[in-house]
């Protein structure tokens, strides 16, 4: 029998050639801002302006209403993201080799901590997209089950679930959860999933915030209802509810954890102001066991099962989703440094300043004559993203003409567009009357 081959990290690298992505911040340095350690306090003394300083934009002479695409990088991530790029290129092996094995070490603990979960239940990913992939791909499918989803959401997720069905032999149906965006209700939303179910139903996925109406749906409400068609289920036929969280996450002041979800994902590059190219997907320990690998993981026990010639009897890990390989480093070691950046400010007093512009915002548009709101008012069921349409006028030039005034607004990429504004906390309330001035203009 082949003598047992001890691992330890210089072997590990040198044998493997790897590195697993790990942070090595220095809070003080990572902050890049002269406040105190206390959060709360902290928060206080942080006003809006100091929050906007932050950012890079060279572009200050426009008004920013499309902040949730991808991020500008505040000044603590940039500062993050240099000191980790500086170190690599002064001396690459040395650096990566101290660092690499800190994975699940303070990327995992910086987001468990903003989510609510703890440190083993985060994988890290480039995007949405990739954690969309890596969940429905690693699912234990099977030919007959069904993946219900919802006619709303967004090409990645209907991929992702499309290409995993298909490789399972799997079924996929597609609801609409209203009617009338305008007449749309909460108990609705909840009866229209509950009443699709059949016992068909391996998976529900949805999306917290929808990028094309700018809908919010009630996580916790689903997740209850999903429990309770669970509770004369089989464990290897109990329903899973994924949810593509990326316009709620760094949005609502809500513990993730405790939604309800079995697996949640989201790019960290958009609300949460983090490095280009960064995601999680959020899991309880007991659903990253269901999952297969679909990447080689760069981690001790399959790299050991490797060497060793044996079979990997220990249960999917978290860390063992993140795809191996060489990654971004610089970008993805200065993650915690954007989840600091939000404890500094405090993600309450971010709800509240998201909410009090997108209200000023859809209140606006509301009282306009010539303009169609397809976001619900008020915050019970929108959050961060506003979707209107101008009477007679194309989303297209709608935001073309907007450009002209130096607003930067967008278009959502669905077969029925609309125009689209998101005001975030680079905006302030007379940015947000200057839009509106211009829109009301566009009669």
């Amino acid at each position: 029998m082949q003598k047992n081959i001890q691992l330890n990290r210089r072997n590990f690298l040198v044998n493997a050639g790897v590195s697993i992505a790990a942070a090595t911040i220095v809070p003080g340095q990572a902050q890049g801002l002269s406040i105190g350690s206390n959060s709360d306090s902290a928060s206080e003394q942080l006003s809006w302006a100091a929050v906007r300083a932050q950012f890079d934009l060279m572009s200050r002479d426009h008004i920013h209403l499309s902040s949730f695409f991808l991020t500008s990088h505040p000044r603590p991530v940039r500062e993050a993201i240099e000191r980790h790029r500086r170190a690599i290129d002064e001396n690459p092996f040395e650096y990566i080799e101290k660092n690499m094995f800190e994975m699940p070490g303070k990327i995992q603990a910086a987001v468990s901590e903003y989510l609510g979960g703890k440190p083993e239940e985060i994988a890290i990913t480039n995007s949405t997209t990739m954690g969309l992939a890596l969940v429905y791909h690693g699912l234990p499918l099977k030919s007959g089950q069904e993946i219900l989803t919802t006619a709303h959401d967004h090409f990645v997720h209907h991929e992702a679930i499309r290409l995993s069905a298909e490789r399972a032999g799997a079924m996929v149906k597609k609801i609409a959860l209203f009617d009338d965006i305008k007449a749309v209700s909460e108990s609705e939303i909840i009866g229209r999933i509950k009443n699709s179910i059949t016992s068909k139903t391996r998976v529900v996925g949805i999306t917290w915030v929808h990028s094309g109406t700018g809908l919010k749906l009630p996580v916790r409400a689903i997740a209850n209802s999903i429990a309770e068609a669970n509770k004369d289920r089989a464990e290897s036929d109990r329903i899973l509810l994924v949810v593509d969280g990326v316009h709620g996450f760094g949005v609502e002041d809500e513990t993730v954890a405790e939604m309800g979800a079995d697996f949640f994902i989201a790019g960290t590059h958009k609300w949460i102001f983090g490095p280009r190219g960064t995601g999680i997907v959020w899991a309880k320990r007991e659903n990253w066991k269901m999952l297969r690998m679909i990447f080689p993981a760069f981690a001790i026990e399959p790299f050991s099962a490797w060497i060793n010639d044996r079979k990997l009897n220990v249960p999917t890990q978290a860390s063992w989703i993140t795809q191996g390989g060489f990654h971004a480093f610089e970008y993805e070691w200065a993650l915690p440094a954007a989840f600091a950046f939000h404890k500094q400010i405090g993600r309450s007093r971010i709800a509240g300043q998201i909410r009090n512009l997108n209200d000023q915002c859809k209140e606006g548009l509301a009282a306009m004559r010539h303009v169609k709101l397809y976001t619900p008012r008020g915050n019970r069921l929108s959050s961060g993203l506003i979707c209107f349409e101008i009477e007679g006028m194309r989303s297209g030039e709608v935001v073309k003409r907007l450009l002209a005034h130096r607003i930067i607004a967008s278009t959502s990429p669905y077969k029925e567009s609309y125009a689209r504004l998101a005001p975030s906390l680079l905006n302030t309330p007379a940015e947000i009357e200057t839009a509106l001035k211009h829109i009301n203009a566009l009669a």
